[in-house]
Formats: structure tokens, sequence, C-alpha cells
């Protein structure tokens, strides 16, 4: 399978690419290369391969979410310029 120049401008067009007249050729030989590479994927033997999600068995282990209360508030607070009910407060960002 090949890429045409005019498969390619359409597609060029859905990215919103502007291609120069002398790019062409180098987008179509790209394009080949992955279409190639793509085809060596297709076809490599996988018949006697086991099923494979990762190349190692570990899992996610994950901790237990607790809530836990911060004892030193003005420790936190400390470095802040605008305090308001142990909060920063911060500028208005949208408008």
């Amino acid at each position: 399978m090949s890429v045409s120049k005019e498969e390619l401008l359409h597609i060029a067009d859905l990215a919103s690419l502007e291609l120069k007249e002398e790019e062409i050729q180098d987008y179509l030989n790209n394009f080949q290369e992955i279409i190639d590479f793509s085809n060596v994927i297709n076809n490599a033997p996988v018949e006697d391969l086991d099923i494979t999600i990762g190349i190692n068995e570990s899992k996610n282990r994950f901790r237990k979410d607790e809530v836990k209360e911060f004892e030193d508030t003005e420790a936190l607070l400390e470095n802040g310029q605008n305090i308001e009910q142990n909060m920063f407060k911060l500028p208005k960002v949208v408008q």
C-alpha cells in the first residue's frame, strides 16, 4: 500500500498543515516508511506467544486513603502573604 499525493494533501488539510510543494515528496517518503514498518509489525509471527499485558508481574500497590489532620498549621501558613481563615487567599484568575 502506498499513499498518493492527493491522500497526503487531504491528510494535511485535515491536520491543518500547509505543505509547500518541495515538502510533499519528503512527506510521501515518510508515510511510506511508516506504512512499511506497520506491515512488518502486522506480519510478525505471534502464534506461539503467550498473552502478555506488561513486561513484569508487578501490581499496583495502593496505600489506604486516610485523612490525617495536619498539626502545625501556623508553620504551614507563616510564609503566605495573604491568609484568610487558615487558607491562602489568591487573586482571581478567571474573569
